[in-house]
């Protein structure tokens, strides 16, 4: 009979494998896993469904809420809109468009931002005669590389901090942005600069989806949205000064926008992405197993124990590397969003994305070793 941390590894191997050739949606693996644990007694019922209410679960249910006011009310469509619009180039536009969607990636939804000013940018395009080749693809880049400027641009962000914080580090709202602020803008600048010239001249097919009509929502709705979420991000900078934890703020901050009538309790509800809460979940039960059966101290021991290495610079190389998915259609669901819009084909993510994996291997190369030695 197979002992527990056998089991264990069993069910990591099962996971990684399934991860990469997603055979079956991410969320029902972990799920599989969480669920195996337990049957197979390596945890009980406590351990098993600790992790779907996890401090950082609650993080990004609340976030889910505070971003999709800001979508609901139209409020991201305005602010993409009004600063494309003044764009007098092409190049000038691209820029544009992957400062808008970069920053907002750090603290939104990756894919809500891109699947709200994928329309706006799809007009723009249309109208003035720009290739929308040119500007989608930028515009999915962007996305993937601002979810690194904060903890909660991405759920792999968040489980990179709960490793970190059940090792006993400490970590803050930042803890990536010293390598993701300067993968940004490196990015941006190499696409204004070279990358420019490796995107597809395609005008793409059929019309986007421009959505819901927000003519009608009102201005304070608007202003609200925006005010909440500037306050809540600020509260999440200044945890430590005003000694409210970043979970709270991000809930007060939902009750806030749902008490008010700016976004009703069922948006607030069906803003709620599931899939991420099933995968964190299905994922903390799976650390939670590693670290009562001794698995993981035994991977650690081979792997990183023998190099003396830290842990910490392993854990944010290696969710700031899961972000580069720039090389395929399927990498993340703002590159398969924009597939047929931008009239691409298979190649144009490759031609496109794989320098810009390359831009963002050099900069990791030379930033992780400076800022998180594997030798301190």
């Amino acid at each position: 009979m197979l002992n527990p941390t056998t089991i264990t590894l069993l069910f990591l191997l099962f996971a990684i494998v399934m991860f990469v050739l997603e055979k079956i949606p991410l969320a029902l693996t972990a799920t599989i896993v969480a669920i195996g644990l337990n049957l197979t007694g390596v945890l009980d019922a406590s351990g098993t469904f600790a992790g779907y209410i996890n401090s950082n679960v609650i993080l990004c249910v609340g976030m889910f809420v505070v971003g999709q006011a800001l979508f609901e009310t139209g409020m991201a469509n305005k602010i993409g809109g009004i600063v494309t619009k003044f764009a007098k180039s092409e190049r000038i536009l691209i820029i544009a468009i992957m400062v808008i969607v970069g920053v907002m990636s750090g603290f939104l939804s990756n894919t809500g931002t891109a699947a709200v000013l994928i329309p706006v940018v799809c007009g723009i395009a249309d109208e003035s005669g720009y290739s929308r080749g040119k500007l989608l693809m930028p515009l999915v880049f962007a996305a993937a590389l601002g979810g690194n400027l904060s903890i909660i641009g991405a759920p792999g962000n968040l489980m990179g901090v709960d490793a970190m914080e059940n090792l006993g580090m400490k970590t803050s709202f930042f803890e990536y942005l010293p390598v993701g602020g300067p993968m940004l803008l490196i990015g941006i600048l190499y696409f204004a600069v070279i990358g420019y010239k490796f995107l597809p001249d395609t005008k793409g097919e059929g019309t986007a989806d421009t959505g819901k009509d927000y003519s009608q929502v009102p201005q304070w709705k608007q202003i609200t949205s925006l005010v909440v979420l500037i306050v809540v991000i600020l509260a999440m900078i200044f945890e430590e000064q005003i000694g409210i934890s970043l979970q709270v703020s991000a809930c007060v901050g939902a009750i806030v926008l749902v008490a008010a009538g700016v976004i009703s309790e069922k948006a607030a509800l069906q803003s709620i992405d599931l899939k991420v809460v099933l995968l964190f979940g299905g994922s903390l039960a799976l650390a939670k197993a590693l670290e009562t059966t001794g698995a993981g101290t035994l991977i650690a021991d081979t792997i990183v124990g023998a190099l003396g290495a830290d842990p910490r610079s392993m854990i944010i190389a290696t969710v700031i590397s899961c972000s580069c998915a720039y090389a395929t259609p399927i990498g993340m669901p703002a590159n398969t969003m924009v597939v047929g819009l931008g009239g691409y084909k298979f190649n144009d993510y490759m031609k496109s994305g794989l320098p810009l994996i390359a831009v963002s291997f050099v900069i990791c190369m030379v930033l992780l070793p400076i800022l998180y030695p594997f030798f301190p």
